[in-house]
């Protein structure tokens, strides 16, 4: 099998799985509602079968099948372990919108077409070989989805981490102006597009729809599940029961962050050194003596071939 093919083939097996992670999602109206009522909109006058075959071809064939393949994980797939997933996917910030069901069917699928496309590389070989091949390939097709997952849960995390001193930088300032606490979070929403302005933004809709704001906020807190997260909330909740100034409370969050930023800034500053010192070793150091003594190694050697010619 030429190397053209199997790139080809990998590269294949990377969009479809690109694609199943892009259909894997669950909107919270049906396409069909939704497209018929667009109709009914334009006072058009069509048939349910004309409607149907305007939808995409993603609404009609494949997302029913996944949902139907998510159904029958369901009954398959202990609760607990679903629980464990909806809240991964919970602190990931929900991509697409997919359940725990949907994200266990990707993850099949996902296992099923690497290891065939492992048993395609190594047909010809051992037995012993193939079967590595096939399942060496189907445990990557199973750990990389939840690889990937937690990797966009740190990326979040990271990004609320990074964005919070600013933030509570703004909400005090528009507590000062004699703003209320919920309008300094209507404005960090309006203000920017990020998650940690969405959760906020999250917070004042489920206050409008009759939450309470002390549960909103430890609803936000567990959806984050970042420390300084949990530790700002922990002590809004406390100014509010207490009766404290929210706006001196808001100021001295802000400036803890400001340290804890500077702080985690130094820290990574003493750790570059540490981190640079495996690449310089392996890869910089061997290329830097391959330029300087590579002429010199290559006089030696034509020295000793011209000495053994004369000899």
């Amino acid at each position: 099998m030429s190397p053209t093919f199997l790139l080809v083939l990998g590269i294949a097996a990377v969009v479809i799985i690109m694609a199943s992670i892009l259909l894997l999602r669950r909107s919270e109206e049906d396409p069909l509602t939704a497209r018929i009522d667009e109709f009914a909109v334009r006072e058009e006058i069509v048939s349910i079968e004309e409607i149907e075959l305007s939808l995409p071809i993603t609404d009609r064939i494949f997302v029913p099948i996944i949902r139907r393949i998510s159904d029958f994980v369901v009954r398959l797939t202990p609760q607990t372990t679903l629980e464990r997933t909806t809240r991964l996917l919970e602190l990931a910030g929900n991509p697409r919108n997919m359940t725990a069901a949907e994200f266990w069917a990707m993850r099949g699928f996902a296992t099923v077409l690497l290891g065939v496309l492992g048993l395609i590389i190594a047909r010809g070989k051992p037995t012993g070989t193939i079967f590595l091949y096939t399942l060496g390939a189907g445990a990557l097709g199973f750990i990389l989805p939840v690889l990937l997952l937690r990797s966009m849960k740190d990326r979040r995390q990271q990004a609320v981490v990074k964005k919070l001193p600013d933030a509570l930088d703004l909400m005090t300032i528009c507590v000062d102006a004699g703003l209320t606490f919920n309008a300094a979070m209507q404005k960090v929403d309006e203000k920017w597009d990020d998650e940690l302005a969405r959760e906020f933004g999250r917070v004042i809709y489920e206050m409008q729809l009759g939450k309470a704001r002390r549960a909103a906020l430890k609803d936000m807190s567990d959806r984050l599940d970042v420390p300084d997260v949990t530790s700002f909330i922990a002590a809004v909740l406390q100014a509010e029961q207490l009766g404290v100034g929210i706006g001196k409370v808001l100021r001295i969050q802000s400036e803890q962050m400001r340290i804890k930023r500077r702080q985690r800034a130094e820290e990574k500053a003493q750790q570059a050194p540490v981190k640079m010192l495996f690449p310089m070793v392996f890869l910089i150091f061997p290329t830097i003596f391959l330029v300087l003594l590579g002429p010199a190694a290559f006089q030696v050697i034509r020295s000793d071939a011209l000495r053994g010619v004369t000899g």
